[in-house]
């Protein structure tokens, strides 16, 4: 393999422990990045020759290498790809019950922009790295090594492949996957839409976070905003909610909703309304809405570090305008997937929700994403999710 030699000092991140390589850390004039083809693994050296690890590379990105291996001269391989599915597939299978689960989930399962969701005998599997791209036959084969006879999706259509230089596409690489497949989460049982619905078409990540609402919601009133399929509403209707009102933009989306409410035989519990959240919120509030429990979980507003103003003032609106739907005592679930918000930052932005609404604010409880979205400690990029449960009252 070709070598990458690094500027001097320009190897201490990964000395400890973080696995990316900037491009600016390259000496370019002893290994030029146009001499690399994307994808590429190299052996990554330090200013004095001495190796540091084998990375994946792409010269054209800012984060242009990856280390795949604390040693030189191990790429990955069929047999390598293998031992890590096998490991990360212990890790989850310890976690959680039904087969369920983020199988995958990149740099935290040394395998970079990899991520593969299963549910039960299906998969979907999403490449945003150009390295990963060029080892997929390897990476299938691995995959019936360690579990033979999934059915496999090819769900390769992220915004990340445009920038690695990649070409969209959906297939079945093996089997048969349906439109919908059913999974079960905190024993409530669901359909993706993997072919056309969001990422996979599931979002494992809160699943702790949704079975503590679970437990919360007997006998409640619940507003879940930036519903999506109905993930956090169906379930506090499953656990006993009173009743459960779903908003969201896309009509297909809703759909689902009531396929899902109808799967777990609270169809009477649940009502849709599609809408804007924002404007939703406002409707609610001046038609007289009140709710015990609302749930925030929308998109990331800040999708990079120079959206984090404009991100930050749209979280602190969104919460605001939930808050003032909420009963004299009551539970605002405030989440957030912009791994650019930090957790304290979330937590003062409530606060300021809760002077604007005149309300006293207590943090019941804290939580971020499942152990199947595991953190490397070294890269806090990989720390992104935050939920907040907020108990809300005024002042007697």
């Amino acid at each position: 393999m070709p070598d990458l030699i690094l500027k001097p000092k320009s190897d201490r991140r990964l000395r400890q422990g973080h696995l990316w390589i900037y491009s600016n850390e390259v000496d370019v004039s002893k290994s030029s990045l146009q001499s690399f083809l994307p994808g590429e693994q190299v052996n990554v050296l330090d200013a004095k020759g001495k190796a540091l690890g084998t990375a994946i590379i792409n010269p054209k990105q800012l984060i242009c290498g990856r280390l795949v291996s604390r040693k030189a001269d191990e790429p990955l391989n069929r047999e390598r790809l293998a031992s890590r599915l096998k490991s990360a597939l212990v890790s989850r299978e310890q976690l959680f019950e039904d087969h369920c689960y983020r199988w995958v989930y990149g740099d935290s399962d040394g395998l970079p922009g990899l991520v593969i969701d299963r549910f039960d005998q299906v998969i979907v599997v999403q490449v945003s790295n150009a390295g990963i791209e060029l080892l997929l036959e390897q990476l299938l084969l691995a995959i019936n090594e360690v579990v033979p006879g999934l059915n496999i999706l090819l769900k390769n259509d992220g915004k990340m492949r445009a920038i690695e230089g990649l070409e969209d596409y959906v297939r079945v690489a093996q089997g048969e996957v349906p439109k919908l497949v059913p999974l079960k989460e905190n024993g409530v049982s669901f359909l993706a839409p993997v072919w056309d619905g969001q990422k996979t078409g599931w979002f494992y990540d809160h699943r702790l976070n949704r079975r503590r609402v679970q437990k919360l919601s007997q006998g409640k009133r619940v507003l879940d905003m930036f519903s999506y399929i109905g993930g956090w509403g169906v379930q506090a209707a499953a656990a006993g909610a009173k009743e459960v009102i779903c908003v969201d933009a896309s009509a297909q989306a809703l759909d689902l909703v009531h396929q899902q409410a109808q799967l777990n035989n609270v169809s009477d519990k649940i009502h849709s309304l599609k809408a804007d959240a924002f404007a939703a919120m406002k409707q609610l509030h001046e038609d007289g809405e009140r709710f015990d429990i609302v749930i925030i979980d929308p998109p990331a507003f800040i999708a990079r570090r120079k959206d984090i103003k404009a991100g930050e003032l749209a979280y602190q609106r969104a919460n605001q305008l939930a808050m003032r739907l909420l009963n004299p005592e009551g539970i605002l679930v405030s989440a957030s997937c912009s791994m650019h918000l930090e957790r304290t930052r979330l937590t003062q932005l409530l606060q300021e929700a809760c002077r604007k609404n005149g309300r006293l604010g207590q943090v019941l409880e804290q939580g971020g994403q499942g152990g199947d979205h595991p953190v490397h400690p070294a890269i806090p990029e990989t720390d992104y999710l935050k939920s907040v449960i907020l108990r809300t009252w005024y002042e007697a």
